[in-house]
């Protein structure tokens, strides 16, 4: 594969592009095609153009489904490409992209949703546990399973009259009371669209949950759903107003994100539009960074006074809570963060879902949840903390089965992000960095924002959370379980039936065949 000899070295080293392929191609019917070219329109990221009176492939294609979705004949396919490199074990396709990229930009490369390396899924090796005879079923249908579930914090220890009645307790907090144990994670505006953003919202608020305002601030629109909104407080602290602060139902200080711990936020300038910009009281088009520590936080004490100065700020109206990525010493940071007075930590997996990271972080860097929620459950149980503090998990919560299993490692609330965006369209395509969402999701230009509706996006996220709890419901009743609070922590509902035994004994899971007891 030679260029010519008269080229130019930036022509000459283009010959490394072709070396590896597209991943995806869109196959299309030509019998069937009505040449209407709404596929070209429709492909937001150029992959058909309309040339010599039909549509072609000009490269591309991440396999977002668009173009088939909407084709009016039916007639576009989207392919896998097989790459027609020689395979090798160590050096993957994967790989072998990974160095091509980068010997031609000589940068970090970066990506976005959670990681797609093929590490193994726990919540996939755990088996539930069912009531039989001595521990009888509850009919849901015809008893009441209470799956209300209430953020904040809650008195560790209560002394009780002689009568009955409670003489002493450490004190609680203020707290927010949710019909079901699953909330919105944060999701920023800027990451995604504000039609998006609104879908979220108005279904936090139709379920009666809450919704991470992502980093960034609120947009003056979306005031109306603060009841149902838990403020995000980052290292940059973009737009984190007075107004912000007092208004919305909680408010959590982001220190980590699973997809990226240790690492701060980056918006790309291409998602920076005016609104973007007047929401975060940033300039137009810049990169959005965030520090990646807060430059207040060096210590436990550090948090504690930005813990204290937030609930001062609130008036003691609202909880505030901590947000960590899960990592190798997650237990003893957890302990660190309720000592330093959060009323609810939220521990983020390493498959959680991000809007753009470096890629080398998102899949070499922190903790699975199932471990992460586990470990933490019982650090703070050993330690007396564990009744004092809400618990909420997430990092790839695929379905309610995954809700029911980390619930039951040890979370109150189950923390969900790339289920609800797919449930408004999105196919993990991996590319919203590039903001050029298809769907109208992960984007901030107008002709593709306008694509998702908002309301119909709130509609299929209530569907989709309504279904997971009468699924929750369904489990419990079959448990014998009438309280989802009695499902917090109860591992023994669960067997582990993996490759791995040490990762549940870590887990405190007994393996599959083990009784009660």
């Amino acid at each position: 594969m030679n260029a010519p000899a008269h080229a130019s070295l930036d022509d000459k080293e283009r010959v490394f592009d072709r070396i590896i392929p597209d991943k995806f191609r869109p196959i299309i019917d030509r019998n069937a095609c009505l040449n209407c070219k709404r596929c070209v329109k429709e492909c937001s990221f150029g992959a058909l153009e309309w040339k010599d009176d039909r549509v072609v492939y000009k490269g591309g294609c991440v396999a977002c489904q668009r173009c088939s979705a909407m084709c009016p004949a039916r007639c576009i396919e989207i392919a896998t490409v097989p790459s027609g490199l020689p395979p090798h074990a160590s050096y993957t396709e994967r790989v072998r992209q990974g160095i091509n990229a980068q010997a031609s930009s000589g940068g970090v490369l970066l990506c976005s949703c959670g990681t797609d390396m093929p590490y193994g899924m726990i919540f996939d090796d755990l088996i539930l546990d069912a009531a039989q005879v001595t521990n009888p079923s509850i009919d849901p249908l015809r008893e009441q399973v209470e799956t209300r579930t209430y953020v904040g914090r809650r008195s560790s220890r209560v002394m009780l009259s002689g009568d009955g009645y409670v003489t002493e307790s450490d004190g609680s907090g203020p707290v927010v009371a949710m019909d079901m144990p699953i909330m919105f994670g944060h999701i920023s505006l800027g990451a995604v669209s504000y039609n998006c953003q609104r879908s979220l919202f108005q279904a936090a608020k139709d379920l009666n949950i809450l919704a991470g305002s992502g980093e960034g601030g609120l947009h003056a629109d979306f005031l109306q759903f603060a009841d149902h909104i838990n403020g995000e407080v980052a290292s940059g602290r973009f737009g984190v107003t007075p107004e912000y602060l007092r208004r919305t139902a909680a408010v959590e200080i982001k220190v980590g994100q699973g997809a990226k711990p240790g690492h701060g936020g980056h918006l790309p300038g291409e998602k920076v539009s005016d609104l973007i910009s007047q929401t975060r009281m940033i300039p137009l088009g810049t990169d959005a960074l965030s520090p990646y520590p807060h430059h207040d936080i060096y210590s436990i004490e550090d948090l504690q006074q930005l813990i204290a100065a937030l609930k001062e700020s609130v008036e003691y109206r609202v909880p505030v809570g901590v947000k960590i990525a899960a990592v190798h010493n997650v237990a003893a940071i957890a302990s660190g963060v309720v000592r330093a007075g959060a009323d609810f930590i939220t521990i983020d997996g390493f498959r959680g879902g991000t809007g753009s990271t470096p890629r080398v972080i998102r899949d070499h860097a922190g903790l699975p949840i199932e471990v992460a929620t586990a470990v933490v459950d019982k650090r703070l149980n050993e330690e007396g903390l564990r009744n004092r503090v809400t618990v909420c998990a997430g990092g790839s919560i695929r379905s309610a089965a995954d809700m029911i299993k980390v619930i039951a490692l040890g979370a109150d609330v189950a923390m969900v992000c790339t289920s609800a965006l797919i449930a408004m369209g999105c196919q993990v395509c991996q590319s919203c960095h590039r903001g050029l969402c298809a769907w109208g999701i992960a984007t901030q230009r107008p002709e593709l924002t306008s694509r998702l509706d908002p309301e119909i996006g709130a509609r299929r996220v209530t569907r989709l959370f309504h279904a997971w709890n009468e699924e929750l419901k369904e489990v419990m009743g079959a448990m014998g379980i009438d309280a989802v609070e009695s499902l917090v922590g109860n591992r023994d509902r669960l067997r582990y039936f993996g490759p791995n035994q040490k990762i549940a004994e870590v887990m405190g899971v007994k393996h599959v065949g083990e009784g009660w007891g």
